[in-house]
């Protein structure tokens, strides 16, 4: 099947992009409200695109009314937002962030989460997640339907038991993110493999003895 997207509606280009880009990580961002209270609300528009500069970029679509989320509201009022990593065990607590919630609730308080304030930020970050990214904005792009935030990485927060004994690299049989795949299906990342690269010079050899 083929599908011009200059002429395909929106919905059905969000169906064919959220179901077939995926998994997806899970970014639960949370901010500071003009009142002092924390926001929450996970996000599967998602991911790092640099590390130097440190650059993580979420895609925040407003309400239907065209208004921004409490999210957006936040971010573009404060220039500071972190996002928290989810695992299973932070799945539930992660829905209960997405439910709609008045703007004056605090998501966090609401799902049952332990916080602290962040080491470089006004904002609160999950302290029972696996790891969370305090993050500047560093630029806005701005469509009609959707805003662009680019967020550097100013300090990341890192549960001891996630990375190993030498606190270099991630322990993968505890760092566990799940991600999203399309509508409410998700999939977590407890079957990892390890996939190597074959040595150039082998496949050179392969293809000129036309094997």
């Amino acid at each position: 099947m083929e599908f011009d997207f200059t002429k395909l509606e929106m919905d059905g280009r969000y169906r064919l992009l959220t179901n077939f880009i995926g998994p997806r990580p899970i970014a639960l961002v949370t901010t500071r409200s003009a009142t002092g209270h924390s926001n929450a609300a996970p996000m599967s528009f998602f991911n790092v695109f640099s590390h130097e500069p440190p650059i993580v970029v979420l895609g925040i679509q407003p309400r239907l009314s065209g208004e921004d989320k409490d999210t957006m509201v936040n971010i573009r009022r404060t220039g500071e937002f972190v996002v928290n990593m989810v695992d299973m065990a932070l799945s539930q607590q992660m829905l209960v962030c997405g439910l709609g919630f008045d703007s004056d609730v605090d998501e966090l308080e609401m799902a049952g989460l332990p916080t602290a304030k962040g080491a470089q930020l006004d904002v609160e970050y999950v302290t029972s997640a696996p790891c969370a990214f305090e993050c500047r904005v560093e630029r806005l792009i701005e469509y009609p339907r959707r805003v662009l935030v680019l967020g550097e990485v100013v300090h990341m927060h890192v549960r001891r038991d996630c990375l190993d004994e030498a606190g270099r690299y991630v322990n993968p049989e505890v760092y566990q993110p799940i991600a999203r795949l399309h509508a409410d299906n998700y999939i977590t990342s407890d079957r990892q493999f390890v996939l190597k690269a074959p040595a150039m010079a082998d496949v050179l050899k392969a293809n000129q003895s036309g094997e």
